[in-house]
């Protein structure tokens, strides 16, 4: 799984799929995409016009490429199901490299009746691996005490300096479930904060550059979202500096559970 993929959340059309483009050549190889957003065909679309393309120059193939799609609602086996396939036939990529359990909305029998057809698609060959979003502690033991086939690989969810998540991402880390950091950047709204000013500031990046580095460092899996060339590229490029640990403290303690879009994660 690439360690930084771009989200194209609320992203459409051409919009979308310059936005994969560029990211393509700026080196990313994961794209998060969902059922939800309306997009799949687009960003599918992309990514196989770039692997046929003369930019291609590093011939890479499907195979390096990572693509997600999450289900819309969690729903009966055989609805589900036939969900996760027409999902595989609209982005044309031949198959799914990770597919997620969009919310826990529908409540436990909905959600394990999905799982399980999670479970299957990946026997199946046509999807790699599975996860959730938005899952919570309640909803992640409800899973896994279920005892089911195949253990989410990941669950995303919204993390960053302003809702760190801590409790949630503590339990998935001690059973090996990968934290995908959604909304990394905090939708552009603590980017004037003092403390990310000034720590950009120590560290020579940008305030976007410093928010995915600490999710790096967390050991998630951030999902950075821009439609713009030199912002895709800016997001990508935090391997030329480490956050010094006091700093990485100084950060967590900005936690304010600033949500900036939705939180089911206490959903019944």
């Amino acid at each position: 799984m690439p360690r930084i993929q771009l989200g194209v959340y609320l992203t459409s059309g051409n919009e979308t799929s310059n936005a994969v483009r560029y990211a393509l050549e700026a080196g990313y190889r994961g794209f998060d995409s969902a059922q939800m957003y309306h997009n799949e065909r687009e960003v599918g679309t992309a990514i196989k016009s770039f692997l046929a393309s003369a930019a291609n120059k590093d011939g890479l193939t499907r195979d390096d490429i990572h693509f997600t799609s999450k289900l819309a609602s969690n729903s009966a086996y055989d609805a589900a199901r036939k969900s996760i396939k027409q999902s595989i036939k609209t982005c044309g990529l031949g198959h799914i490299d990770l597919f997620l359990l969009h919310s826990p909305y529908g409540g436990k029998r909905a959600r394990l009746d999905s799982w399980r057809a999670v479970e299957d698609a990946i026997m199946d060959g046509e999807v790699k691996s599975g996860g959730v979003s938005n899952y919570g502690i309640k909803h992640l033991k409800e899973l896994l005490d279920s005892k089911p086939r195949i253990k989410p690989a990941v669950n995303q969810i919204e993390v960053h300096p302003f809702n760190t998540r801590t409790e949630i991402c503590d339990f998935c880390q001690a059973n090996d479930i990968v934290v995908e950091a959604y909304a990394p950047l905090v939708r552009a709204l603590r980017m004037k904060h003092p403390t990310i000013v000034s720590l950009s500031k120590k560290y020579g990046c940008t305030p976007a550059q410093l928010l995915v580095r600490w999710s790096l460092q967390h050991g998630y899996v951030p999902l950075p979202k821009s439609v713009k060339r030199e912002r895709i590229v800016e997001n990508a490029g935090v391997e030329n500096f480490e956050i010094e640990d006091a700093d990485i403290k100084k950060m967590d303690g900005l936690d304010e559970y600033l949500v900036t879009d939705w939180d089911p994660t206490d959903c019944p």
